[in-house]
């Protein structure tokens, strides 16, 4: 029997996240061992916390600890605003900027003929469902520019035509851009959103 058959096996679970490969996983999985009080307990009694506790939001699909998520609970938020997003990542980055100050719906996904994921195998009937029930005024489909996320954009906006105000995220130069650094799409995009100054 190996003697490094559980440090293996936990550098292997590592390895399976995102952006950590086998080096970066045993790199980290080391410094956790050396730290072992300061990191490596606290983080394993932390994983299991959260294993035991985390749930989605039966509203809108974000991840927390509660059947329905601080978002969704809180009184503060413009209740006619609806931001749709593709995941909760998506999500996160949203209420990073700190600047949307409404709710959200998390589709769980985009449209793609290729993988078979249709309307049912996201949440776009609950998202038709809360746009009726909640009174929602506007929506913003925050999708990702990708042919699946554009797709699943009209897709909704065809859904939800003449029910309510129906918005997207503007594309094109990023802040701080230059564009001999952008990709002809960007530029296309940008060009086509331009607005009067």
């Amino acid at each position: 029997m190996s003697s490094t058959r559980d440090i293996d096996a936990l550098i292997d679970l590592m390895a399976r996240l995102p952006g950590l490969g086998p080096r970066s996983a045993r790199r980290a999985v080391l410094h956790l061992i050396r730290k072992r009080g300061l990191l490596l307990a606290p983080l394993a009694r932390q994983m299991q916390l959260v294993a035991d506790t985390a749930r989605e939001c039966l509203n809108c699909g974000n991840v927390g600890t509660a059947d329905i998520c601080d978002i969704c609970s809180s009184e503060k938020r413009a209740t006619g605003e609806l931001c749709v997003v593709e995941d909760v990542a998506d999500l996160w980055a949203m209420e990073r900027s700190g600047v949307f100050r409404g709710r959200y719906h998390v589709l769980g996904g985009t449209l793609s003929a290729l993988d078979a994921v249709g309307p049912e195998e996201l949440r776009i009937p609950k998202l038709l469902d809360r746009v009726h029930a909640e009174g929602i005024t506007e929506v913003i489909l925050a999708l990702n520019a990708t042919v699946d996320g554009q797709t699943t954009t009209h897709y909704i906006a065809d859904q939800l035509e003449g029910r309510v105000r129906i918005t997207s995220l503007a594309q094109g130069v990023p802040i701080g851009g230059e564009l001999d650094y952008l990709d002809d799409g960007t530029i296309s995009a940008a060009l086509r959103a331009r607005k009067e100054l």
